[in-house]
């Protein structure tokens, strides 16, 4: 019998939705996370290894500051390329084609003979690293029951904290015995991890059956995917929701972290072992806070969780700008960093339920990149702040944006709490 017009329609929007948990959701969130792990990882290093290169290699300090702009301007760009490439060609084919960029050219770092070809391959490997967030959000959603879509997103996010702890553990103990160009080559190996995880996977279903289904109606291109971010008023303004959320989330998160340490050591005497602690006190705070969002928004919803923490965070960082007493901003800062990066945790399920399969890893990618663009003039305006009147009120002035982020998610951001993917 012939389909009918509806028969056929729906066979072209209906992808399959897992019912339960498998041991591919498994391994497609560990593939997902390890990936981040390996994002956060290598941007920490790099920072604690910027005087060393600089030392051997004969660096301005401009030049060494510019590894890391030119690896996050790399990431964003990959970030992009990538995220509609994978709604294209399949989530895991496209994270191994970023794997390899990223092993290769991390790898080549430790080769290099001076600034320019470090540069280049630094830039490189960030196209490679860009794509590792978006499209693992996508492919852990895709691989998991909606009853569970906001924790395993919250453990992705983890991932990211999981690979800074390790940087921070781990660089101080090897790079006097191996040196910079040692640690790139150790930088290789969370990617060859992922990468051996990703090849006993194959594409989540909804993917394949979208795919599958694109063939008698028609073949999404990479701009047709990022048109679905704008395709009528609720998703344009959920998309500029989006934007402001993660803008928010960046800007804070490097308008802080950056900044703190110098602040609790040049203002309040903090020796480098304390404001170390102070660092992985504030690191602690924020994966503990990234897995309570997972577990609340699976339980109470998406937004209510969202107004819980940026209601903490503008308490928290204006009651942790008045704190002077260095043992109470040391351990204050695990409840900051709770609250401040605890919503890490909820953007992925988000934007995959808010976007169809055949855009959702094109909607994680520019999306939070173009947040991560905007943020990252986090230190910038906090310096300038900081300088013009004192950091306490740069500090207190960031309140302002999360009460931003609250508007933003009560009028902009829609509750699809439980919804199957489209």
């Amino acid at each position: 019998m012939t389909p009918s017009a509806p028969q056929t329609l729906a066979a072209c929007t209906a992808p399959a939705h897992p019912s339960e948990v498998s041991s591919y959701s498994w391994k497609a969130l560990a593939g997902s996370a390890v990936g981040y792990a390996m994002d956060g990882f290598d941007l920490l290093i790099l920072g604690f290894m910027l005087s060393a290169i600089s030392a051997d290699l004969g660096l301005t300090p401009g030049q060494a500051g510019s590894l890391v702009t030119w690896t996050l301007i790399g990431a964003v760009f990959g970030g992009i390329v990538f995220g509609m490439l994978s709604d294209r060609y399949g989530r895991i084919r496209v994270l191994t084609w970023t794997i390899v960029l990223f092993a290769v050219f991390t790898g080549l770092c430790a080769f290099a003979t001076g600034y320019w070809d470090l540069l280049v391959y630094r830039t490189i490997a960030g196209i490679g690293l860009g794509g590792e967030f978006g499209i693992g959000m996508a492919l852990a959603a895709e691989a998991w029951p909606a009853r569970h879509r906001a924790r395993v997103s919250s453990y992705v996010a983890l991932g990211w904290q999981m690979g800074v702890l390790g940087a921070a553990l781990l660089t101080p103990l090897l790079l006097p015995f191996i040196g910079w160009r040692g640690m790139f080559l150790i930088g290789v190996i969370p990617a060859i991890v992922a990468w051996v995880i990703r090849n006993k996977l194959h594409e989540p279903e909804a993917f394949t059956q979208t795919v599958a289904q694109r063939q008698p109606c028609s073949r999404t291109s990479m701009l047709q995917s990022l048109r679905l971010l704008m395709k009528n008023g609720a998703t344009a303004r959920t998309s500029l929701g989006v934007i402001v959320l993660t803008s928010v989330q960046n800007f804070g998160y490097y308008g802080i972290m950056i900044w703190m340490p110098s602040f609790l050591s040049k203002q309040l005497g903090f020796s480098l072992t304390k404001s170390s602690m102070w660092t992985a006190v504030t690191v602690l705070g924020m994966m503990a806070g990234i897995w309570v969002f997972g577990q609340l928004a699976d339980r109470i919803g998406r937004k209510p969780s969202f107004l819980l923490f940026q209601l903490g965070a503008v308490i928290m960082v204006i009651a942790y700008a008045q704190l002077s007493d260095p043992t109470a901003m040391l351990w204050a800062g695990a409840l900051l960093g709770m609250f401040v990066n605890g919503m890490m945790g909820g953007y992925g399920a988000v934007i995959s339920e808010a976007y169809p399969t055949e855009a959702r890893a094109t909607a994680q990618n520019v999306l939070f990149n173009i947040g991560r663009a905007v943020g990252g003039l986090g230190p910038v305006v906090v310096g300038a702040l900081a300088m013009a009147y004192s950091f306490q009120v740069a500090i207190a002035l960031l309140a302002a944006i999360y009460v931003l982020d609250m508007l933003a998610t009560a009028f902009l951001i829609p509750e699809l709490k439980g919804q199957e993917l489209s």
